[in-house]
C-alpha cells in the first residue's frame, strides 16, 4: 500500500457522539483512516497530539469579516480564526453598507455583493457566505435560486434597525425558498420596541449608562420578534435558522413553534453562555453588541436548550471593531459587536465543558458537526474517512490568562482580556495543512478556499 501523506497520532478524537483514542490518516487533504495507527497506511510524515485531544475543525457559521460594521480583512479574520481552532466560516455579502468610507449602493444586486467579497478573499481558512438582503425588490427574490444554485444556499435578514424588512416581505422571502431548499437566517428584535425604550431610557438624566443598555432591546422585544418570524418560516415549512438567541423567553418562542421534523432551528452565541449584563457595569460600551447580555437565568436556561437541542449551534458573531467606535460617548452612539473568533473555542470550552459538565460529544455537535450539516457542507464538521482533513490539536487541561494583546483580528480589545480559562488550541489544520501553530499563523494568506455550500438536507 502506497504511502499518504500524514498521520496524527498519540490522541483522543473526538465526534459528534464518542471519544476513543486513535490515530488520524490524511492523504491530499482528505481525512483517510482513523482508528489504530497499525492498521493505516505508512506516513510521510508523524505528527504527535501527545495525549491530547483532536477535534474536527470548528465551523462558525455567523462571522462578520470585510464588510458592514467589521475592520476585518479577510486575511486578520480568518488568522484569528485559525489561531482559535475555527476553519472553516460563513461570512456576510451585503448588497449595501454604511460607515465612514463607503455609502450605500442602491443598485447593487445580492449576485455583485457576493463577487466583491470572493475578489477580495485571501483567507487562510476555508469560507462561504450568506448574502443578505436589505432591499424589499422583486428583484431581489429572483435572485435566490441562482445563488443558491451556485453554493450560497443561506441568506440574511433583519427585522429591526435601519435594515429592517417587514415581515411580510421576509414571508415572501420564505415562500421562494422553500422551492429552492435554501435556508432563511434573521436577526430578530422587535423595531418599534426597541426605538422607543432607547428614546425613553436615553431621555432619563441616568440614561446613558452602558448598564441601562439592555432595558433598551428587552428580551421580549427579542421573543416577539423570534416568535414571528419563526411562525412565518414555519407556516410555508421553509428552512429557518435564528441568529443569536439571547434570552430564555426567546428559546421559548422558538421551541414553541419547533415540532417534531421542523425546520426551525437556532443558534445561541459563546457571549450569551459565558457573559451575563452585568459585565456593562465593569466594562461599559466595549461590550455592548445587540441584542444585549442578559441575566444569569438566561445563561443557565440557553445551556438547558443547547442540552434539549431547542438550540442547536453556538458562533461566535465576531464583529471586530476598534475601541474608539466604540467608548468615549453614551451607549446609543456605540458601534454593535465583539470580536470573539480567536477565544471562542477555549471560552465555551471552560464554560460549557470544565465549569458546566457539557460533554466533549455535545461540544462538538454544537460547534462542529451542527453548524456543518444545517449549511451544507458535508465534508466539514466530522472526523470520518471523506471528510476534509480539518482537525484540531486541543489541551484540555492548560489553563491561561487571555490577552487582547494576542489579537490576530484588527480589534484592539476583547471581552475576554484577562479572563483565565482552561483548554488550549495547539494545532490547527485545514484540509490536511497546518495553518496555526501554538498561536502562530504558519500558512500564506490564500490557503483557505471558497466553500460552495450545497443545498442541507435538514430531514434527519
Amino acid at each position: 500500500m502506497s504511502k499518504i501523506d500524514k498521520v496524527i497520532v498519540g490522541g483522543t478524537v473526538v465526534t459528534a457522539e464518542s471519544m476513543f483514542d486513535a490515530a488520524v490518516g490524511i492523504d491530499n487533504g482528505t481525512i483517510v483512516g482513523v482508528g489504530s495507527e497499525q492498521v493505516l497506511p505508512a506516513a510521510d510524515q508523524k505528527i504527535d497530539a501527545d495525549g491530547k485531544l483532536i477535534l474536527p475543525g470548528v465551523v462558525d457559521p455567523h462571522v462578520h469579516l470585510a464588510g458592514y460594521n467589521s475592520i476585518d480583512s479577510y486575511e486578520t479574520g480568518t488568522a484569528a480564526a485559525a489561531v482559535g481552532g475555527v476553519t472553516s466560516l460563513i461570512t456576510f455579502a451585503w448588497q449595501g453598507w454604511e460607515d465612514d468610507d463607503r455609502s450605500w449602493n442602491d443598485t447593487e444586486t445580492l449576485s455583485e455583493a457576493v463577487e466583491r467579497h470572493q475578489d477580495w478573499a485571501s483567507p487562510v481558512v476555508d469560507y462561504s457566505l450568506h448574502a443578505v438582503i436589505t432591499r424589499e425588490t422583486d428583484s431581489v427574490l429572483e435572485e435566490l435560486s441562482e445563488l443558491a444554485a451556485d453554493g450560497v444556499s443561506s441568506f440574511k435578514m433583519f427585522t429591526t434597525d435601519s435594515i429592517r424588512l417587514s415581515n411580510g416581505f421576509i414571508g415572501e422571502v420564505f415562500d421562494k425558498l422553500v422551492e429552492i431548499g435554501a435556508v432563511g437566517m434573521v436577526h430578530t428584535e422587535d423595531y418599534s420596541v426597541c426605538e422607543h425604550r432607547t428614546d425613553a431610557i436615553a431621555s432619563k438624566p441616568s440614561g446613558a449608562s452602558a448598564t441601562e443598555y439592555p432595558n433598551s432591546r428587552p428580551d421580549y422585544s427579542e421573543a416577539m420578534a423570534a416568535g414571528a418570524v419563526a411562525r412565518l418560516a414555519a407556516a410555508t415549512d421553509a428552512k429557518y435558522y435564528g441568529a443569536h438567541t439571547t434570552s430564555e423567553v426567546a428559546a421559548e418562542a422558538i421551541a414553541a413553534v419547533q415540532t417534531d421534523g421542523s425546520n426551525i432551528r437556532a443558534e445561541t452565541c459563546t457571549h450569551y453562555t459565558t457573559l451575563d449584563a452585568d459585565i456593562y457595569d465593569r466594562l461599559g460600551n466595549t461590550a455592548i453588541m445587540a441584542p444585549p447580555l442578559r441575566q444569569p437565568s438566561d445563561v443557565d436556561a440557553l445551556f438547558d436548550y443547547l442540552r434539549d437541542g431547542i438550540l442547536s449551534v453556538v458562533s461566535t458573531d465576531h464583529v471586530p471593531l476598534p475601541r474608539k467606535r466604540k467608548d468615549g460617548g453614551p451607549w446609543w452612539e456605540s458601534a454593535f459587536g465583539i470580536n470573539s473568533l480567536q477565544t471562542s473555542l477555549p471560552v465555551f470550552h471552560d464554560e460549557a465543558v470544565h465549569q458546566r459538565g457539557v460533554s466533549y460529544p455535545l461540544l462538538v455537535r454544537l460547534l462542529c458537526y451542527n453548524p456543518a450539516q444545517t449549511f451544507g457542507l458535508p465534508r466539514k464538521g466530522r472526523i470520518e474517512p471523506g471528510a476534509d482533513a480539518d482537525l484540531v490539536v486541543f489541551d484540555p487541561t492548560e489553563s491561561y490568562t487571555i490577552s487582547a494583546s494576542q489579537n490576530q483580528s484588527n480589534a484592539d480589545y476583547s471581552v475576554y482580556d484577562g479572563r483565565e480559562v482552561t483548554g488550549k488550541v495547539l494545532k490547527t489544520f485545514v484540509r490536511g495543512e497546518l495553518v496555526a501553530d501554538t498561536g502562530d499563523i504558519v500558512a500564506d494568506p490564500g490557503h483557505g478556499e471558497f466553500l460552495a455550500r450545497d443545498i442541507p438536507d435538514w430531514s434527519s
